[in-house]
């Protein structure tokens, strides 16, 4: 990938993009705390039983959502997505690319379940005793990493290289994606009644976790990931080859817990450290590491010859 296309991904005048989403983000977060405590009173009220921190996920996700349509003119999210989901050669060109991240995520996570099946295989779900339940983890996955790569690849990656260049955004998107990922309340609880600084309180201890040393395993093994990510949706020129890549992962999250639950025969560097199993531990790190090497030359191999120089 040239330095010139590098340059020249995005449009911003100046460092603006990255400091209005930035602010963007601090309203959605505001906006989110309080509401959630409403939300959270009507869904009660509904009969819907649901954990309060998770009302306050999905509301944030809301908000941010809301945000961004808001300002969508001056961010230029419309034509952001518009290149990243645009390919040369049509439906066909972009499912083989998805196919291809889908297929090289599921057979490096393979590698990580056949290690863990060795080190303690008897009486534990195999591959073939995961295949029924593979169709289900995959539609749920597909609407993830299509969400999220819209967002942190098409969106984030796309605008911040106009502000800084695509190798230092390709960083700092790797970076925001970790820590996002790791704002979560440690604590599971339930609202009985209208309490309005819930949504504050769990905002402040979800932040509380993401700068806790037992976060750090799960930061670098995210932070790594968003550089795969990046890096296959830079060298390829579309959206579909990380999309591809994040499905298969995500799936292979799901399914560790079933395929090598959490047990003294499985060791710490495979299973990972914390509360986030695989992505945490340094075995996933070396296989990112991996295909970080060898994702540049399979997603220019995967880029049409005619893409968009500019995202």
């Amino acid at each position: 990938m040239g330095v010139e296309r590098d340059t020249r991904i995005g449009d911003n005048r100046g460092a603006m993009f990255g400091l209005r989403v930035a602010l963007l983000i601090v309203i959605a977060a505001l906006a989110a705390a309080m509401l959630a405590p409403i939300a959270a009173v009507a869904l009660a009220a509904a009969g819907f039983q649901v954990p309060f921190p998770r009302i306050f996920d999905r509301t944030i996700t809301v908000t941010l959502l809301a945000a961004l349509v808001l300002d969508a003119r001056r961010l230029r999210l419309a034509a952001r997505l518009r290149r990243a989901f645009a390919i040369e050669g049509g439906r066909a060109r972009a499912l083989t690319a998805g196919a291809l991240g889908f297929a090289i995520s599921l057979a490096g996570i393979g590698v990580l379940w056949m290690i863990a099946l060795a080190l303690d295989g008897a009486g534990r779900c195999t591959p073939a005793d995961l295949a029924p339940r593979l169709p289900g983890f995959i539609l749920s996955t597909l609407a993830i990493a299509m969400f999220e790569e819209a967002f942190f690849r098409a969106f984030l990656l796309g605008g911040l290289s106009g502000d800084f260049g695509a190798r230092s955004a390709l960083v700092a998107s790797a970076a925001i994606y970790a820590l996002a990922h790791l704002v979560r309340s440690p604590a599971r609880f339930y609202l009985t009644g209208y309490a309005p600084l819930a949504g504050f309180q769990v905002l402040g201890a979800s932040l509380a976790h993401m700068m806790s040393p037992a976060a750090i395993p799960a930061l670098i093994g995210l932070f790594l990931l968003g550089l795969l990510l990046g890096e296959a949706f830079l060298a390829s020129g579309a959206i579909y080859l990380s999309i591809g890549l994040h499905a298969g992962v995500v799936v292979g999250a799901k399914s560790w817990r079933i395929v090598a639950p959490a047990t003294d025969a499985i060791p710490r560097w495979l299973s990972g450290w914390g509360d986030t199993p695989l992505i945490s531990g340094a075995a996933a790190w070396l296989l990112i590491v991996v295909l970080l090497a060898l994702i540049g030359r399979l997603g220019r191999a995967a880029r049409p010859s005619d893409a968009s120089e500019a995202i």
